[in-house]
């Protein structure tokens, strides 16, 4: 607890429908909320980031960090920062897929603490989805548990961060439920891998998203091609 006894929590926020539901419930929990994006080099960057802000501004966010991350470009070896590999479109796979970035939350989330503990921060927050994810192994909850234990063996002894992560056992059309049932304004959320004025309609993320309105019985409010 920081000097003037506020719950604060540092949410990381993608600009995604998920990040953006965990901070709202952790605001709706009667936490003071620091956002942090992250630029790394991913094809829908732009459009990402300006989703970003205008989230922050209807969660009235005070203090945000956005945070560039160059060497993911360098580092390739996904659909998502390599635009020479395809982002596929013929449908979910088995397996990790080819938008994986390699230990993208765990970069994510050691940057976080060492915010968090700057800030005072108590808590982090994180959008990770387990059950009805792309297969992507840092969303893991036995993961994210595990890197909150490190995160406290590897900070100062009066920091005691712990990491939520309050929709990793939910299925998408859950997520979109709890949503709209927070008020949440999923119109200003992005989660197409490929485009960044049209949504594809085709891509993993594109898919699970609508699939996931589609059992909720509800329409999604952003624009598809």
């Amino acid at each position: 607890m920081n000097k003037l006894n506020e719950k604060i929590a540092l949410c990381v926020m993608s600009g995604g429908m998920d990040s953006t539901l965990s901070a709202y419930m952790m605001k709706n929990d009667g936490y003071k909320i620091i956002a942090v994006h992250f630029n790394y080099d991913q094809r829908t960057q732009t459009k990402e980031l300006e989703c970003f802000h205008k989230i922050c501004n209807n969660l009235e966010v005070e203090e945000k960090y956005i945070l560039d991350l160059d060497f993911f470009k360098q580092l390739g070896a996904s659909a998502l920062t390599d635009k020479s590999i395809e982002v596929p479109t013929g449908g979910i796979e088995e397996g990790i897929p080819i938008t994986y970035v390699p230990f993208r939350n765990g970069i994510f989330l050691s940057m976080s603490a060492a915010i968090a503990e700057k800030e005072g921060a108590e808590a982090i927050s994180i959008g990770v989805v387990e059950e009805d994810s792309s297969g992507y192994p840092d969303c893991r909850e036995s993961y994210i548990k595990s890197m909150e234990q490190s995160i406290n063996l590897g900070t100062k002894d009066e920091t005691n961060i712990k990491i939520h992560m309050p929709l990793v056992n939910l299925k998408k059309s859950q997520i979109v439920q709890k949503a709209i049932e927070l008020e949440v304004p999923l119109e200003l959320t992005w989660s197409c891998y490929k485009s960044e004025k049209l949504a594809c309609g085709v891509c993993d993320s594109c898919r699970l998203r609508l699939n996931g309105f589609k059992i909720a019985g509800v329409t999604d409010p952003i624009e598809y091609e």
